[in-house]
This record gives structure tokens, C-alpha cells and sequence, in this order.
């Protein structure tokens, strides 16, 4: 059976930022982590796009805990949800700590790649240097581990180029296209519109808009046909005033998928549409 009329949901489950007194449903421990990525796999999530938190609640880059989650995912035996690993998750750690996981650990399937630097209002600047995109692109080539080239403005599309014609990041690319960020692109139809037709030929691409923005752009994302992300890590309300839970967000999605005429993707199936090797316990 192809894979033609199948929607790949990926469920971002925490995030780097927002504390628990926002939404006590957002977990923070590698446990509860693994505990949400694996009830959303349940529920219709292929892949979990993962951050990591410290005692503290904050964000951090620290690869025994990414370590730990990827153990306590794969403990569920008969989980096989594609495991997808933040390389954004301090904007405190240098180059060589945002990377170290995916340089040393078993498991990654796939990382984010944000390709370029922004204003990140009002709190600072998102630097995604050309140096430390370059090395990014070598480590996760070389380890078969595929991108997730995070796009936030359009001009990112020509940096993700460029690195392709520096042999940094290979074909068909797998492309995240993330909305209403204050200093990136406003979460609009119209811009995704856009961003969709800028894509490479043979490009695979999903979409996901913050915040209020979340629903229009998945609707949207279906419309055009793309893949499309939920979860907590950006966007804490299922309505206004009504705080979701992880599993709300992609139980919605997969609805959505359903009543929109497609299935969404197992995960054997996100494998073969992303062209990433089959799960091997």
C-alpha cells in the first residue's frame, strides 16, 4: 500500500520555554516526556520532536537527558514512533554542546537544522551561524540522521540551498515551516502558500503555526498537502481559555487527517515517505 493519501503527524511535546504554571499538562522530566511521547504515538503521532529540561525547568542541551528519554521511549516495546531531537534548545550553549547528541548518541533519527539567525522577539537573537551550519549539516549526514530544516522567513530557503550546494545537507530535503514567531513570518495561509511553492522539487515539508495561529495553518497544511505539527511546545490551548494536553492537540490533528479524506502516517510509513532507515531494536 503507498504511502500517497498519508499524513505525517509530529507531536512537539514541551519545548524549551513555557513553565509548568502555564499549562501543568507540559511535561518536563525525561519520564514524563517518554510517558507523552508515548501516548501520542498511541493516538495517532508518527514522529515526537523532543526538548529537554533541567532541574530547573529550562531549557538545556544536555545529552544525558536526551539519552535517558530515547531509553525510556524505546522501553515501551511496541512503540516505534520516529524519534526527532531539537538542536535549538539553549541559547545559552555553545556550538559543540547544541550538537553533542546527535554526535554521540544511538537513536536520533532526526534533528532540527533551523536554517539562519533572527530576532526572536522581544527576548534576543536566535543565531544559527554559517559555521556552525556547515558542521551541523557534516554531523548529521554522516550519521544518517535526517534534517528537519526549520524555516521561520523565506530567506532561510536559500540558505538551506546554499548548504546543499556545498554538499553540507543532501536531497530531497524535509522542510518544517514555522509560523508566528514574532520576528519571523506571520502565521498566514498566504505565506505558507508561498513557502510551499519556493520548495525544491521533491521536497517533503510540514507546518505548524503558534499559538492561536495553530489551526488555520494545519488546516491549511492539509489543504495544500503537506504534514503537519502539534503538540505543546507551541501552542498551549485547545480553545481560548482551555488548556490542552498533548494528547488533545494530536488527537484533533488526526481528525482532522481523517476528515479531510487521508490517513495519518505510521510511522514505518513517515520512515519511507522521509527516506529514513527502518527502526532496528
Amino acid at each position: 500500500m503507498g504511502t500517497e493519501n498519508k499524513v505525517i503527524i509530529t507531536a512537539a511535546l514541551t519545548g524549551a520555554v513555557t513553565p509548568k504554571d502555564v499549562n501543568e499538562h507540559i511535561p518536563l522530566t525525561p519520564a514524563e516526556i517518554a510517558a507523552d511521547a508515548y501516548a501520542c504515538w498511541k493516538c495517532g503521532a508518527a514522529v515526537v520532536h523532543l526538548h529537554m529540561r533541567d532541574d530547573r525547568g529550562l531549557g538545556t542541551m544536555d545529552a544525558t537527558k536526551f539519552a535517558e528519554t530515547i531509553r525510556l521511549i524505546r522501553a515501551y516495546k511496541d512503540c516505534d514512533v520516529v524519534i526527532n531531537c531539537t538542536t535549538s534548545g539553549d541559547n545559552r550553549a555553545s556550538d559543540d554542546e547544541r550538537m553533542r547528541h546527535v554526535s554521540t548518541l544511538g537513536g536520533v533519527e532526526m534533528a532540527s537544522y533551523d536554517a539562519g539567525s533572527f530576532n526572536w522577539m522581544p527576548g534576543g537573537v536566535f543565531v544559527n551561524s554559517p559555521q556552525f551550519l556547515a558542521k551541523l549539516g557534516e554531523v548529521l549526514t554522516s550519521r544518517g540522521i535526517k534534517p528537519e530544516i526549520e524555516i521561520f522567513d523565506s530567506g532561510m530557503l536559500g540558505i538551506a540551498d546554499y548548504f546543499v550546494r556545498q554538499g553540507k545537507l543532501t536531497t530531497p530535503g524535509h522542510f518544517q515551516f514555522c509560523l508566528g514567531v514574532l520576528g519571523g513570518m506571520a502565521a498566514t495561509v498566504e505565506n505558507l502558500l508561498y513557502l510551499r511553492s519556493k520548495l525544491p522539487a521533491g521536497s517533503t515539508w510540514s507546518a505548524f503555526g503558534v499559538g492561536k495561529d495553530h489551526l488555520p495553518i494545519l488546516y491549511g497544511a492539509l489543504a495544500l498537502g503537506g504534514n503537519v505539527r502539534v503538540g505543546l511546545e507551541d501552542n498551549v490551548y485547545f480553545s481560548k481559555g482551555v488548556k490542552a494536553t498533548n494528547v488533545q492537540l494530536v488527537e484533533r490533528a488526526a481528525e482532522a487527517v481523517r476528515l479531510f479524506g487521508k490517513e495519518p502516517a505510521t510511522p514505518a510509513e513517515a520512515r519511507e515517505i522521509l527516506s529514513i532507515k527502518p527502526l532496528v531494536r
